[in-house]
């Protein structure tokens, strides 16, 4: 990790916005001085302020770290990356479908038994009513802990999946 190249990269990309290291380190709550230090490659910023000068400059931290654009090779690397993410989505995917399938087999199973069982001569004992209501009442909370689940987890693979073909786009 070269730091003068990374300070002239900080530099560059000031330059472009058109903005006075003064200004940077109004945005950055830091003092000008400390904008000199970086760009002179003196000092490098703290880990999460480096996120925040990425986030700003819209450039990937790796960038930034690189002290350059980023080269087909970066292009080829986030590719990789994202296909593997892609891939463990997938993966993460097929389980959670797996899961879903058993506790709506066993919410099937259960709603079943009691709809044969609800209309014999068992049901006069109030014990097996009992048991059988009891039944209904699980079969129904599984129904409804599968359909949470199911919103839940297919709401975090689809937001997954939005930032990756952002990330991918971009």
């Amino acid at each position: 990790m070269n730091q003068e190249k990374i300070g002239g990269f900080l530099k560059e990309l000031r330059k472009q916005k058109g903005l006075t290291q003064q200004q940077i380190a109004e945005k950055f709550n830091v003092s000008n001085r400390t904008i000199s230090r970086w760009e002179n490659g003196n000092n490098m910023p703290d880990l999460d302020i480096l996120i925040e000068i990425s986030d700003y400059y819209e450039v990937d931290l790796r960038e930034i770290l690189n002290g350059e654009r980023k080269s087909d090779n970066m292009d080829k690397e986030i590719k990789e990356t994202v296909l593997q993410a892609v891939d463990y989505t997938n993966t993460e995917t097929e389980r959670y479908n797996k899961r879903v399938r058993i506790c709506n087999g066993i919410a099937l199973f259960l709603v079943l038994s009691y709809t044969l069982l609800k209309d014999t001569s068992f049901y006069d004992n109030p014990s097996v009513m009992a048991a059988l209501d009891f039944m209904q009442g699980l079969a129904v909370g599984l129904l409804l802990i599968c359909l949470l689940y199911a919103t839940r987890y297919g709401a975090k693979i689809r937001a997954f999946k939005h930032r990756l073909m952002k990330k991918q786009g971009s």
